[in-house]
C-alpha cells in the first residue's frame, strides 16, 4: 500500500513539473499586460472575418452589389471621371456615404436595374423593347450624376446667400481687435451651413501648416461662386501686399451686400414672367369655366329651344 502511495505522489510531482514547463514555454511568446491590450486595439477585423449575420443589411446585400457593378461603370465611363467626381464631391461638401467608389457602383447597379425594368415593361426582346431598355439603362447610368449635380447646385446657392452675413461677422470680429484666425474660428463656430463648413475646413488647413493664401485659394477652387472667388482674390492680394485686413473685409462686405440686393431685385423682376404661364394654363381656364360657363349653358338651351 505504501508503495502505491509513493508511486502516485511521484506521478503527481512529474505531472506538475511538466505543466509548469508547458506554461512557461507557451507563455514565453505571448504578449501580456498593456502590450496585449494595445495589440488587441490595433488589430483590424476585416469584413470577411465577421459572420454574415453580424453585419448590417447594407453590408450583406447592397455593398457586395455595388462592388460588383463598380468595374462595369468604370469601363463605360470616360477617362478622368474619377477626378471629376472628386471635384464635384468637394463642391457638394463631401456628403456622408458619397464616395467615388459608391457613385460608380450606383451607376453600374442603376444601369443593370433600369435596363432590366425597361426590357420587362417594354415588350421583351422586340426592337421596341430593346430600344426602351437601352434608354432606361442610359437614364439609370446618368441618374447618380444628376443627383450629385443637384446637391452641388443647391449647396452653391446656399453658400452664395450666406456669404454676406459671414463676411459681416468676420469684419466685426476683426475690427473689434481679434486676430484674423481667431475671427475666422468665431465665424466657423457661429455660422451654420456651407459657409461655416468651408471656413472650418480652411481654418483646419491653416492649423496643420498650410499657408493662409493657399488654404483660401483651395476653398475658392472647390466652389464655383463668383463672390467667393472675388473675396479670396482680394484677401490673398492684401496678404501679399501687407494691406490692413480690416479695410479689405469692410469693402468686401459692402460689395457682398450690394450683390445680394441686386440678385434679390433680379429674382423679383423674374416673378411676373414665371407666373404668366401657370396663370394662362391653370388659372384662366378655370375662371372662364366659372364665369362664362353658366351663360354658355343658357345660350345653348335658348338656341336648342328655337
Amino acid at each position: 500500500m505504501g508503495a502505491w502511495v509513493f508511486y502516485a505522489a511521484s506521478v503527481a510531482r512529474v505531472g506538475g513539473v511538466c505543466m509548469a514547463l508547458t506554461r512557461a514555454m507557451g507563455g514565453r511568446g505571448q504578449v501580456r499586460g498593456v502590450a496585449r491590450s494595445l495589440a488587441l486595439i490595433e488589430q483590424n477585423v476585416s469584413r470577411h472575418e465577421v459572420a454574415k449575420n453580424d453585419l448590417a443589411a447594407g453590408e450583406r446585400l447592397v455593398k457586395p452589389l455595388l462592388e460588383g457593378t463598380r468595374g462595369l461603370a468604370a469601363r463605360l465611363s470616360p477617362s478622368g471621371t474619377g477626378e471629376r467626381l472628386v471635384r464635384q464631391l468637394d463642391s457638394a461638401g463631401n456628403p456622408k456615404g458619397w464616395t467615388v467608389e459608391s457613385i460608380l457602383g450606383a451607376k453600374g447597379a442603376a444601369l443593370l436595374i433600369f435596363g432590366v425594368l425597361g426590357l420587362v415593361f417594354g415588350g421583351g426582346f422586340a426592337p421596341k423593347g430593346l430600344l426602351i431598355a437601352l434608354a432606361a439603362a442610359a437614364l439609370g447610368f446618368f441618374l447618380p450624376d444628376l443627383l450629385l449635380y443637384n446637391i452641388v447646385v443647391k449647396r452653391q446657392e446656399e453658400l452664395s446667400r450666406g456669404l454676406s452675413d459671414a463676411l459681416d461677422m468676420l469684419t466685426v470680429c476683426v475690427e473689434a481687435g481679434q486676430g484674423f484666425d481667431a475671427a475666422l474660428m468665431q465665424v466657423a463656430r457661429s455660422v451654420t451651413g456651407p459657409v461655416g463648413g468651408e471656413f472650418t475646413r480652411a481654418l483646419q488647413e491653416i492649423q496643420i501648416g498650410k499657408p493662409r493664401g493657399e488654404a483660401f485659394v483651395s476653398m475658392a477652387r472647390r466652389n464655383n461662386v463668383t463672390e467667393l472667388r472675388t473675396f479670396v482674390t482680394a484677401l490673398v492680394q492684401a496678404d501679399r501686399l501687407g494691406l490692413p485686413i480690416g479695410g479689405v473685409l469692410r469693402e468686401q462686405a459692402n460689395q457682398m451686400r450690394l450683390i445680394r440686393r441686386q440678385r434679390a431685385e433680379e429674382k423679383a423682376m423674374k416673378v411676373p414672367v414665371k407666373i404668366l404661364f401657370p396663370m394662362l394654363l391653370c388659372i384662366f381656364p378655370a375662371m372662364f369655366i366659372v364665369i362664362i360657363g353658366p351663360a354658355g349653358i343658357r345660350i345653348a338651351n335658348t338656341f336648342s329651344g328655337m
